[in-house]
């Protein structure tokens, strides 16, 4: 099981910028296809950003241009920098750390509220 811990979620207001943090265990960061989701109340968990071992990225059409996803093998970490957030990007954000072998881990999740 791949430990994954997100860090960087907090208010900010619209218009702002906050970037995500997602550490995880072991030694085979670098084989995982990483991503980013997100779930708001009463919706189901969406894709934000995903980036593969060889660093091919793909974004939901609602983040394009605004959020980056970027990983760095060597610590083991896997980043979303998020500008010019909007109060419906306000969600509980989930790293998600995709094995070859098929399985899914998942982080604990970190709040983002956007609100004035």
């Amino acid at each position: 099981q791949v430990q994954l811990v997100e860090s960087g979620g907090g208010l900010v207001q619209p218009g702002g910028s906050l970037r995500l943090s997602c550490a995880a265990s072991g030694s085979g960061f670098r084989l995982y296809t990483m991503g980013w989701y997100r779930q708001a109340p009463g919706e189901q968990r969406e894709l934000v950003a995903a980036i593969t071992r060889s660093g091919s990225t793909n974004y939901a059409d609602s983040v394009k241009g605004r959020f980056t996803i970027s990983r760095d093998n060597a610590k083991n970490t896997v980043y979303l920098q998020m500008n010019s957030l909007k109060p419906e990007d306000t969600a509980v954000y989930y790293c998600n750390a995709h094995r070859l072998s098929g399985y899914d881990d998942w982080g604990q999740g970190t709040q983002v509220t956007v609100s004035s």
